[in-house]
């Protein structure tokens, strides 16, 4: 295989192969459009990181197409208020910058609660970040939702 076409191994994608969890590494660029012909705009999640007043960081993961409603995770995960966590403290907080944020990569260093959207376990495959800005990976959501120890419930507006 010529070195052009392979695709180099984002963390996400070498940490996901050490545990044997099948995925497909995917480069998306949803923001001009362009995705793989297989995958539907409404097929990609984004992950959010939140505060909650009691339980501190918190990641919310809501098809791209939505928007999260914070006073539901906020009752999920036992919290008065939640609030998105600035954008100038995310690297610090979750270790990746804005658009690049993904459950797994956050499950390795931190254990904040980690909550998606029921819509994703109907859907049964999810696309989220893979890490870098232009890099997704396309998983089984409920694999995803176990490996990093996530709850599903009904987190959009």
């Amino acid at each position: 295989m010529s070195k052009k076409n392979k695709v180099k191994k984002t963390l996400v994608d070498q940490i996901l192969d050490k545990a044997g969890i099948q995925h497909d590494s995917l480069i998306v660029n949803a923001k001009t459009g362009q995705l793989p012909e297989d995958i539907q705009k409404e097929d990609i999640f984004k992950t959010l990181a939140l505060i909650g007043d009691k339980t501190g960081p918190i990641i919310g993961i809501v098809p791209l197409t939505e928007h999260l409603s914070e006073k539901k995770l906020a009752k999920i995960s036992g919290n008065k208020k939640v609030h998105m966590i600035p954008q100038k403290e995310l690297q610090k907080t979750t270790g990746y910058v804005h658009g690049a944020n993904n459950p797994v990569g956050i499950r390795q260093k931190h254990h904040f609660p980690i909550f998606i959207d029921e819509v994703a376990l109907e859907k049964g495959k999810m696309v989220v970040s893979g890490g870098e800005i232009g890099r997704s990976i396309r998983i089984d959501s409920q694999t995803l939702a176990d490996f990093v120890q996530a709850k599903f419930a009904d987190i959009k507006e």
